[in-house]
């Protein structure tokens, strides 16, 4: 039986292009600045998000602490959405940076209504944490992998930035939201301060994700890395695999993207369920089950037995992820697969 992994574009394995250029990887020890295929892939990951330069980390979570470390002092106080990932999912990562975290609600798309983080920013008061840096998330992923537009950008970061107060952007997705929009990334990227992305979701790499901004804040985001542990050496083996994400696998998250409309549409369809179609932007499908003769563990329980796995992310709501890997015919079984379990039949 052949497994449908819906679960998260993170279960994708590497192309036959990455292990031939991990097998071939010119490496040095990455902490000397001494790996050659680390550092094209920093020159490569800086100049695709417009930024002055970039550090490879090992994962998301670790590039956001990076980030956040970075920007602020012990004390400071971070803006952020209520359905963050960083907030959210990061195991309170901020606590380490010393950081109070100020949530302001997120609208459906993700988007924070630039008057909530206004009203969120502090004044000059002795009993206050100074405001330090704001953090967007595009695409986002509690919010159904909305694709934020550079308008929609530019009206939180261009006033908070006015005002000294640094933008960091979790762009784990980020080149997600630019096949989206049919936008150039960098549209995405030129009005935030930093800004964090993975290799190792929709573009398919096996490991780790990139962090760019200007060379003074990643000369400090270096050293920060090395203080969490993810000083690595000859990392030149998995940075191989990275390049070969950034060249051949952006375009390519179209097809992602058709799929989980495909996937969408069809989930509208079946009693049971629901889904905001309004929100399938990219390659999350968040669904709801809304019938009460079923548990949401039925669901995930069924589904599993006929080979498709789906994640549960609270409540009654699901979320599946489309991905390298999977195709449109993956799309039709997994939608028979649904049918069969919301039927009581699998």
């Amino acid at each position: 039986m052949k497994i449908i992994d819906l679960r998260s574009d993170t279960v994708t394995q590497p192309t036959r292009a990455m292990r031939e250029a991990m097998f071939k990887a010119v490496v040095g020890d990455d902490v000397f600045g001494e790996d050659p295929t680390i550092n094209a892939l920093e020159a490569l990951a800086a100049e695709k998000v417009g930024k002055e330069a970039a550090l490879f980390v090992p994962s998301g979570t670790m590039g956001n602490l990076v980030s956040i470390l970075t920007h602020c002092r012990r004390g400071d106080e971070v803006i952020m959405g209520d359905q963050a990932h960083i907030f959210v999912s990061e195991v309170a990562a901020t606590a380490l940076a010393g950081v109070q975290v100020h949530i302001v609600p997120n609208q459906p798309d993700g988007m924070l209504n630039p008057e909530d983080v206004e009203k969120a920013i502090r004044g000059e008061d002795i009993h206050f944490p100074p405001t330090r840096l704001v953090c967007l998330e595009n695409t986002h992923n509690r919010c159904g992998g909305c694709a934020l537009s550079p308008v929609q950008m530019d009206s939180v970061s261009t006033p908070v930035r006015e005002r000294g107060i640094a933008v960091h952007l979790d762009g784990a997705r980020v080149f997600n939201a630019s096949v989206s929009l049919g936008v150039d990334v960098k549209e995405l990227t030129r009005n935030v301060d930093s800004v964090m992305f993975c290799l190792s979701k929709g573009l398919s790499a096996p490991v780790g994700s990139m962090v760019a901004g200007s060379e003074e804040f990643i000369r400090q985001a270096r050293k920060n890395r090395k203080m969490l542990g993810g000083g690595m050496r000859q990392a030149g083996i998995i940075a191989a695999a990275g390049i070969v994400a950034l060249n051949e696998m952006v375009d390519r998250l179209a097809e992602d993207h058709a799929n989980a409309r495909l996937l969408a549409g069809g989930l509208k369809e079946i009693n049971g369920l629901d889904v905001d179609l309004n929100t399938v932007q990219s390659d999350i499908v968040i669904f709801s089950l809304v019938t009460e003769r079923m548990m949401p563990s039925d669901v995930v329980t069924g589904l599993a037995k006929q080979g498709v796995k789906v994640g549960s992310i609270g409540g009654r709501r699901f979320r599946a992820v489309t991905h390298h890997g999977i195709e449109e015919e993956d799309i039709k079984l997994a939608l028979d697969a649904f049918r069969r379990v919301m039927k009581g039949s699998a």
